[in-house]
């Protein structure tokens, strides 16, 4: 019974089908994990697959920047948002390079999402990081 292992969490357990409509859009609101603060409303993010890392979500005390190695996962799954504004409720930490990573703005656990200051149109929600409902 192989079939049980559970080492971490992948992206086969998010069922695209009840989430992407069939314009490549959310069909249900995306919540933060921890308090449920709405994060995007339902149409407002596209579907994405891009290949990004993202570190373990910690409290926001213990979330630093420094040399070495940083726990966290490579996740392909996404929300993608063209503009800050379409957001309900998230935030932003500083800047760790070129890379802003996006947090939920009511409890401040992330980080949920990525955004590159080099991308200005490019918000990116990692479906891993969320609940939707």
């Amino acid at each position: 019974m192989d079939n049980l292992e559970k080492s971490s969490p992948t992206e086969e357990s998010v069922d695209r089908s009840t989430l992407v409509s069939e314009d490549g859009t959310n069909l249900k609101s995306v919540l933060c994990q921890r308090c449920g603060s709405k994060v995007l409303c339902p149409g407002m993010g596209v579907f994405a697959e891009k290949e990004l890392f993202l570190p373990s979500m910690r409290k926001k005390t213990t979330i630093t920047q420094s040399e070495g190695s940083v726990d966290g996962d490579t996740l392909t799954s996404h929300w993608l948002v063209d503009d800050m504004y379409t957001f309900e409720n998230v935030g932003f930490t500083k800047d760790v390079g070129r890379i802003k990573y996006l947090i939920c703005a009511d409890c401040e656990i992330g980080p949920i999402g990525w955004h590159c200051l080099d991308d200005i149109k490019s918000f990116y929600v990692a479906l891993e990081r969320v609940n939707h409902a």
